[in-house]
C-alpha cells in the first residue's frame, strides 16, 4: 500500500511540473539562478585559496650561517627544524649553491662579478630556508630558534642571522589579510545563499499559490498532509535535478572563457579547477538543488495545510 501510495506521489509531481508550464519554468530558472551563485562562490574560493597558497609560499624564514659553519651542525639544526609540528619544510642552500645563484642573479652586474673573482675565495655561507604550515606559525619557530632546544648543538656558534624579524611586518599584514580574507568569503558566502534561497522560497511560493484550490479539494476529501504535500516536495526535486544539469552545462564554457582569457590576472586556471573538481562540484549543486526545492515546497505548502 505504501508503495502504491508513493508512486502516486511521484507521479502526481511529475504531472504537476508539466502542467505548470510557464511557471515551472521560472521556479527552475530560480533554482539555476541560486546554483549559479553557489557554483561561483565554489570557483571564488579555489580561486582565494590559490592566491593565498601562492602569498604563502612566497614567505619564508631564512637561516644564514657564518662562513665555513660545519656542514654537520646545519644539518643538526635542520633535523631540529623539520621534527616541529609548524614546520612544512626546510631547505638546504650550501656555501657553493648559494655562491652560483649569486653569480647567476648579477650575471650583469659586471663590478660586484668583479670584485668576487678578484677576492678569490667564497665569501658566502650556507642557508636554511624554513617554510611553516600556517603564516601565523612563523613566530613559534623564531622562538625555537631563541630556545636552548635548537643552540644546545652550539648552533649559536654558527648562526649569522636570522632574517625573522626583518620580514615580521610582512608576515603580520599577510596573516591579517588571510584571515580577513577568510571570514570575508564565509560572510559574503552566507549572505547570497540566503538571498538565492528567499527568491526561490517566493517563486516555488507561486507555483504552489495556484495549486491552493487543489490543496483544498484534497484536504476536504480526508488526504493525509503527506499525500498533499508529496507531490510539491517531488516537484521540487524536479526543480534542483533540472536545475543542476543546467548550472553545469552553462558554467562549462563559462569557465572555459576564463581559463583562456583570465589566467594570469587570477593566478589560476578556473577551468582546469573546474573540470577537476566536477564530480564534487556536481554532488554539492545537485543536494543543494534538491533541498532548495523541496524545502522551499514543504515550507510553501504548510500555509495551505494549516488553514
Amino acid at each position: 500500500m505504501a508503495g502504491t501510495d508513493l508512486k502516486r506521489i511521484i507521479k502526481s509531481g511529475f504531472i504537476n511540473f508539466k502542467r505548470g508550464g510557464s511557471v515551472s519554468f521560472a521556479a527552475v530558472l530560480q533554482v539555476v539562478n541560486a546554483l549559479a551563485v553557489i557554483t561561483a562562490i565554489i570557483l571564488l574560493q579555489g580561486v582565494l585559496y590559490s592566491s593565498l597558497n601562492q602569498i604563502k609560499n612566497k614567505v619564508d624564514v631564512t637561516i644564514y650561517f657564518v662562513v665555513g659553519a660545519p656542514v654537520e651542525k646545519i644539518m643538526t639544526l635542520q633535523k631540529s627544524l623539520i621534527k616541529l609540528p609548524e614546520v612544512a619544510e626546510v631547505i638546504y642552500t650550501s656555501a657553493e649553491d648559494n655562491l652560483k645563484n649569486f653569480r647567476t642573479l648579477h650575471a650583469n652586474d659586471y663590478p660586484t662579478i668583479a670584485a668576487l673573482d678578484e677576492i678569490g675565495n667564497n665569501p658566502l655561507g650556507a642557508y636554511l630556508n624554513v617554510k611553516a604550515k600556517e603564516i601565523s606559525q612563523y613566530e613559534s619557530i623564531a622562538n625555537f630558534m631563541k630556545s636552548d632546544n635548537a643552540l644546545a648543538s652550539g648552533s649559536d656558534s654558527i648562526i649569522y642571522k636570522v632574517n625573522y624579524h626583518q620580514n615580521k611586518s610582512v608576515i603580520d599584514r599577510l596573516n591579517t589579510i588571510i584571515s580577513g580574507a577568510q571570514k570575508f568569503g564565509f560572510l559574503l558566502t552566507l549572505y547570497l545563499i540566503i538571498s538565492s534561497l528567499i527568491i526561490t522560497f517566493n517563486t516555488i511560493r507561486l507555483t504552489i499559490f495556484i495549486a491552493k484550490e487543489e490543496i483544498g479539494v484534497m484536504r476536504l476529501v480526508g488526504a493525509s498532509k503527506m499525500r498533499v504535500r508529496g507531490p510539491f516536495m517531488v516537484e521540487g526535486v524536479i526543480y534542483g535535478a533540472i536545475a543542476t544539469f543546467a548550472t553545469l552545462v552553462l558554467f562549462w564554457p563559462a569557465t572555459a572563457w576564463l581559463g583562456r582569457k583570465m589566467t594570469s590576472f587570477l593566478g589560476m586556471n578556473v577551468y582546469d579547477y573546474y573540470v577537476s573538481n566536477i564530480l564534487q562540484i556536481f554532488a554539492i549543486i545537485l543536494l543543494s538543488g534538491i533541498l532548495i526545492g523541496v524545502i522551499s515546497s514543504f515550507l510553501a505548502v504548510r500555509k495551505y495545510l494549516n488553514k
